[in-house]
């Protein structure tokens, strides 16, 4: 058990450094290509880190065989958007309310709407095309919703591409693979993202193995380790990169991490379980499917409305995933 606990507490450290590394590096980035800053957030950090646990269903669909592999990865799929719309989001208003002492428009978040509004459109449009895809009996027509998918996705990326320019930062730090450099090369800054993204994923294998080490030595029910800790952990790698530009105040590159890949976790994954399974939904896939529209939806309609950002509209996603896990606790008999 302390083993499993030392493992536990490095593979923390692991993941906060690479996050670390990993913020800093598409920063000079989308500097160095002159992205907005909208582009790098939702795009090159949101696709980054979301890498790791979309994995999980690639891997399932493509080596696994039978049904048992398919409702694994369908799983994983329906799983990723609904931690992010729930648990980043909280996570998100929590840190903002934490720092309410530094933060003179508090309760408010420095964003920009435009950017954060174009992504829930993105992700609504193609989560509900891609669970639309499911009541579809037609094979055929499933493989042209899949294809749709993908075109979606690349209409998002070209809108947030042409958003604009990026100027340079006057906080961006130097980069931490070329200190010395006032202008680091395109390779370097490469070279850095490529390192924090191996470390992130191999930080959270290791956080995964140590968990389920330790909820196999308490007993923890294996249904859930697989249905509540194991997705915790592969989403990980957003949760610390956002809390670090919420610590800078730099709200839009974290908003537009988390709300970017769950744009890219509707449309790219769903489009790929289209494609390589009948793609029907399993018992209980309702219920986080709903929750993730309700927590996404509130903060789609206040900016709609107020054209502002709290963070007691995202805290409200703590809410909706503590009622996912009553309704779950109770549905098998734990509560």
């Amino acid at each position: 058990m302390l083993l499993s606990a030392l493992e536990l507490f490095f593979s923390l450290g692991l993941i906060l450094f690479a996050a670390e590394v990993f913020t800093n590096g598409v920063e000079w980035l989308g500097l160095r290509l002159r992205l907005a800053e909208g582009a790098v957030g939702s795009i090159l950090a949101a696709v980054g880190t979301a890498l790791p646990e979309s994995l999980i269903p690639l891997i399932a669909f493509l080596l696994g065989k039978g049904v048992e592999q398919q409702h694994i990865g369908i799983g994983a799929i329906i799983g990723a958007p609904f931690m992010l719309s729930t648990l980043a989001f909280f996570i998100s208003g929590l840190v903002v309310s934490v720092d309410a002492g530094k933060r003179p428009d508090f309760p408010n978040l420095r964003i920009d709407p435009r950017v954060i509004r174009r992504d829930l459109g993105f992700f609504f449009g193609g989560y509900s095309l891609g669970i639309g895809a499911a009541f579809i009996p037609d094979l055929a027509a499933k493989k042209i919703v899949a294809g749709g998918l993908l075109l979606w996705y690349s209409l998002y990326v070209f809108l947030t591409l042409r958003g604009g320019s990026a100027g340079q930062p006057s906080s961006l730090r130097p980069l931490f693979f070329g200190v010395s450099k006032k202008k680091p090369g395109l390779v370097l800054i490469l070279s850095q993202i490529a390192f924090a993204l191996a470390v992130l994923i191999g930080g959270a294998q290791l956080f995964i193995r140590s968990v389920s080490e330790i909820a196999r030595m308490l007993g923890v029910p294996s249904f859930f380790l697989s249905l509540i800790i194991a997705p915790i952990a592969t989403e990980l790698p957003e949760k610390f990169n956002s809390i670090i530009w919420l610590k800078q105040q730099k709200d839009t590159l974290a908003l537009g991490n988390i709300t970017g890949a769950m744009t890219f976790q509707s449309t790219i994954l769903p489009a790929l379980g289209i494609i390589f399974t009948d793609w029907h939904f399993v018992a209980g896939s309702w219920a986080p499917i709903l929750l993730t529209l309700a927590s996404a939806g509130l903060v789609l309609i206040s900016l709609s409305n107020g054209k502002k950002l709290t963070s007691y509209t995202l805290l409200m996603g703590g809410l909706f995933y503590l009622i996912f896990l009553g309704t779950t606790l109770c549905s098998k008999g734990w509560f």
